[in-house]
């Protein structure tokens, strides 16, 4: 169906540029693209495809706005604190171009429900910030044949590729399997607030192009970001023959997040009660060392607990007791059980590893302590 005057004038600068024209336009208007996490990527990618015209919009994100998702997740605005976020980013979403249709899947994905959720799409942007979310995506759109474009964000650096099943390597391919955990997210590492707006907005990018057929996508090439050096730079990657998922022989049929983070021998695994355990008198208690950021530190942490951050762990192993079975505290567990290792390759006996970490504490034993 030809655009209508509406439209015409709404999309007026696309329809002047002879690569989208009125075709590449419609092209757009009859796109579904599905955006997984309403966060600081997901944001500025959402309302750049909605104000592009993209017909169908899908919105995943299962969390709701917090007062410190505002910094960068523009997508929200003060008056959205506590709701969904899928929920308030589509009505959003739905208030800056009314002419497209828009989803909200207020749910976690999952190995589970992501092919189901990713076979009514065209194309997938991935703004999530967990490791596990990341490989499940991947290998849901390799195994549907979903384009996938996928950005990543610390601190002060970003990177962004576009993956096209059969026409180069994909997330595992370049990644072959990391734990959760094992790298720190914006809640621990933190974020400068503009950096995932410039990540979403080339995702957004990158999506228009695909959808368009204009240029020449990120395919086979890893692109980054240095804000403070305010530096791109772009580095070429090859499929794997033997990738998991998209290999010659694929192992991978199905959705997978990646394996724990194995458990080194000589590391004991406390759950929360366990710990509690063993902080009640009269036995002594054993050292706690709380390897989180200072800032998270300060937000809460258990009586007795020394705060020495994962960065400066190898040249403070010295401070540890080598004989006191010191348990490791992080936030949720990735952190501690890396500093475990450490300690284990220093001379440290038996250090002790708090599952979960802080926040497994809260669910179970305090549900009043804040976790920063």
């Amino acid at each position: 169906m030809p655009l209508s005057a509406t439209e015409r004038a709404r999309y007026q600068r696309h329809l002047s540029l002879e690569e989208i024209g009125a075709a590449g336009q419609e092209k757009l208007r009859a796109a579904r693209v599905l955006i997984v996490g309403a966060g600081g990527l997901g944001s500025p990618a959402a309302l750049y495809l909605a104000a592009a015209g993209c017909g169908t919009l899908g919105l995943l994100d299962c969390d709701r706005v917090d007062l410190s998702n505002l910094q960068r997740q523009v997508l929200f605005d003060t008056a959205a604190l506590g709701r969904l976020k899928a929920e308030a980013g589509g009505e959003r979403l739905s208030g800056l171009n009314p002419e497209i249709r828009v989803i909200a899947h207020a749910l976690e994905l999952t190995a589970a429900n992501a092919l189901t959720l990713l076979a009514d799409y065209d194309l997938v942007l991935d703004g999530s910030d967990r490791l596990s979310t990341r490989y499940v995506v991947n290998d849901a759109c390799v195994i549907l044949e979903k384009p996938l474009v996928s950005a990543a964000i610390h601190r002060f650096e970003g990177q962004l590729t576009t993956y096209v099943p059969g026409h180069g390597p994909c997330y595992r391919c370049l990644f072959p399997e990391t734990p959760d955990g094992v790298v720190a997210n914006c809640a621990t590492a933190g974020v400068l607030g503009v950096l995932p707006g410039v990540l979403g907005a080339l995702q957004a990018t990158e999506a228009i192009k695909l959808i368009t057929g204009a240029g020449r996508p990120l395919i086979g090439r890893l692109l980054t970001y240095d804000a403070l050096e305010l530096r791109f730079q772009e580095f070429k990657v090859e499929r794997r023959p033997d990738c998991a998922v998209c290999g010659e022989a694929p192992t991978i049929s199905a959705p997978r997040p990646p394996s724990p983070a194995p458990v080194q021998d000589g590391v004991r695994r406390l759950t929360p009660q366990a710990l509690q355990a063993l902080l009640a008198p009269p036995q002594p208690a054993p050292p706690l060392i709380d390897v989180r950021e200072p800032w998270e530190f300060e937000v809460s942490h258990l009586a007795g607990a020394r705060n020495i951050p994962l960065g400066e762990l190898p040249r403070r192993l010295a401070e540890i007791p080598r004989h006191g079975a010191p348990v490791f505290i992080c936030r949720a567990g990735g952190r501690s059980l890396q500093a475990c290792k450490l300690a284990l390759e220093s001379g440290v006996a038996q250090p002790g590893n708090l599952e979960g970490g802080m926040l497994a504490w809260a669910a179970q034993l305090d549900p009043t302590l804040p976790v920063g």
